[in-house]
């Protein structure tokens, strides 16, 4: 849900804008009408960050009786990070028409969950999530960023015009049918995206781990929150480059693990919990990184009102390997971790696991074209499920502390079957059992 305190500021940098956009043809609206702004609203998926609205600005209310679903063409890159190559993003032949699903009057460039006009001169056109095209991460520097280039264009096909002052009638002539294809003109609306705040913490040893956090609205430091640790891929760790450019926030944006948490239809409850997503350094070993996590986590706990029996972690690809370092080197900070398409758990990990007990959910895709399913999931269940033999555990005390879930490829609805985050957050009950822990 957009904040309203998030709509002020892009409805504010709308209307400081400077562009022209209308048709220079002949009988076409003057330069006070036309599009003003054309505004990209973005939602992550189980597969990432991908444009699933568009805001389009026009000078004066817009009449809605003068709106259906083919008064608009959206088209947008095809171009996906896990399968095409860069240069597929600026393509013109690797370009399709978005499905538009719902077209309706806004007085801010935002969604309405009624999909009904309110009185306004921002025209909203939703999409439908599921088309191929709209992705917004991009592939950089050896790893992933947010693109802030986005390749959405918007075509007006029909007339658009004002509302009528006696409410009769089409009203004055806002713009003209045309031809002519409209980019973004303002930085997109990122649901939820944007609700994320990005920092830095500096470690004892100076070391500056990128990290970004998420507290409920109405936080009461008198309460205690559950905290969930993201701890993404090795694609999405920090990857500055000589330019001064960098990749943070790309960990909230790349997948959906930061954000499932803060929407009751992901979760299935309405319990409140607080997220954190740590970006690693990429620098060094996972024991190395591991630390640094473990030292964010330490001050972030003390930082706010955070239950220390409900600290909990989920990991994507390479995270894996730092929670396994911290179960093992740092037993009793996670109350229960789900792992995600992970490393494999060494035999001394399990068994140090084993130990503590500590509830832990390996998920992995059978056809995992990254890492192989028998060497990496199966066995780091295997090793763990084995420890629990040996301490003399029961089967039936064992399968409380550590499962296990295999995803098909139907289970995935991008043939990418590395990220069995994807699956596994479409499951809500495995997002409750780790709350439950």
């Amino acid at each position: 849900m957009l904040t309203r305190k998030r709509i002020a500021a892009a409805s504010a940098a709308a209307v400081g804008a400077v562009l022209v956009l209308a048709s220079a043809s002949a009988g076409a609206p003057p330069a006070s009408q036309g599009i003003k702004n054309v505004i990209p609203i973005t939602q992550i998926l189980s597969y990432g960050q991908k444009v699933t609205a568009v805001a389009v600005e026009y000078a004066q209310d817009v009449n809605p009786r003068s709106l259906d679903l083919d008064t608009f063409t959206v088209s947008d890159s095809l171009y996906n990070f896990r399968f095409n190559p860069i240069s597929d993003l600026t393509d013109p032949t690797k370009r399709a028409d978005r499905t538009i699903t719902a077209v309706y009057t806004n007085d801010t460039p935002s969604l309405e969950a009624d999909k009904e006009s309110d009185r306004g001169r921002y025209v909203i056109i939703e999409l439908d999530p599921m088309d191929p095209g709209g992705s917004t991460v991009i592939a950089w520097n050896g790893g992933v960023k947010v693109n802030t280039d986005l390749q959405t264009r918007v075509r007006q096909d029909k007339d658009v015009h004002a509302q009528p002052g006696n409410g009769k009638g089409n009203g004055p002539l806002l713009a003209k049918a045309s031809s002519e294809e409209h980019g973004p003109t303002q930085p997109a609306v990122n649901l939820l995206y944007d609700d994320f705040v990005y920092e830095r913490f500096v470690t004892a040893s100076g070391t500056d781990v990128p990290y970004a956090y998420w507290i409920p609205e109405d936080y009461d430091p008198a309460k205690q929150y559950p905290v969930v640790v993201i701890l993404p891929g090795q694609g999405q760790g920090f990857l500055p480059n000589a330019a001064g450019e960098d990749n943070e926030g790309v960990q909230v944006a790349s997948d959906i693990p930061a954000t499932a948490w803060l929407q009751e239809e992901w979760t299935g409850t309405d319990e409140d919990v607080i997220v954190l997503a740590v970006q690693n350094r990429r620098v060094g070993s996972a024991t190395q990184q591991s630390e640094l996590m473990v030292e964010l986590v330490n001050w972030f706990t003390s930082e706010y009102s955070i239950d220390t029996d409900h600290i909990y972690a989920s990991t994507v690809s390479y995270g894996s390997t730092l929670a396994w370092a911290a179960l093992a080197n740092h037993p009793g900070l996670f109350d229960g971790v789900l792992l995600t398409g992970g490393f494999a758990a060494s035999q001394a990990q399990a068994d140090a696991i084993a130990a503590s007990e500590t509830p832990v959910w390996i998920t992995h895709g059978t056809g995992d074209h990254l890492l192989n399913v028998v060497t990496t999931g199966q066995a780091s269940f295997n090793r763990i499920w084995n420890a629990y033999m040996a301490l003399g555990k029961t089967p039936a005390q064992a399968s409380k502390l550590v499962k296990y879930t295999e995803y098909p490829l139907e289970a995935f609805y991008e043939p990418d079957q590395h990220l069995a985050a994807a699956p596994t957050y479409e499951d809500s009950s495995i997002l409750r059992w780790l709350l439950a822990q």
